[in-house]
């Protein structure tokens, strides 16, 4: 993995977005770790004190799922999602920029469109007060916020790789 392109650079707009996804990376662990927690909590509660779990499944699942969410930016920080390497290994340096340059572009597109959609989403569950069907019933617009929230810095972090490739901070 390469060093992340907020520590290479100068810019203080790309190290700005840098902090950001990293504090994205330290909340995703965090919601990793809680719901590790709340399922050694869940399985004590049912099979030690033989009680019934009421909200420790929902919760693991939405944690998790945020994890993920807000997770995003911190990974493309440091490069983690997978990716083929041999076809830019294989291009010249004036080409591989401009896959890069590509690459970003579409992965920003896609990103945005589900961030809109997922806000969109947030906002009708907000609006109509939409519950879980369960007997803890939490309020959905809570755990679908993860979505525009995620996408949506995951689409910074995209922006500020794509400057940093633009202004020759990183090759592509």
């Amino acid at each position: 993995m390469s060093e992340p392109v907020s520590q290479r650079a100068e810019s203080p707009l790309l190290k700005a977005i840098g902090f950001i996804s990293t504090l994205c990376g330290i909340a995703a662990a965090t919601m990793i770790f809680i719901s590790v927690l709340i399922t050694c909590q869940m399985i004590w509660m049912r099979f030690v004190m033989n009680a019934s779990t009421i909200w420790q499944t929902e919760m693991v699942v939405y944690l998790m799922i945020a994890a993920t969410m807000i997770g995003l930016p911190y990974v493309q920080r440091l490069r983690g999602h997978v990716n083929v390497d041999l076809l830019p290994m294989l291009l010249p340096p004036p080409l591989r920029r401009a896959l890069a340059l590509f690459t970003l572009a579409l992965t920003i597109a896609v990103a945005a469109v589900i961030a809109f959609y997922g806000f969109e989403l947030f906002h009708i569950a907000f609006q109509r007060n939409w519950k879980s069907d369960t007997v803890w019933g939490v309020s959905l617009w809570i755990p679908y916020l993860a979505i525009p929230l995620g996408f949506g810095l995951f689409v910074l972090q995209l922006a500020a790789d794509l400057f940093a490739v633009v202004i020759g901070r990183e090759n592509g």
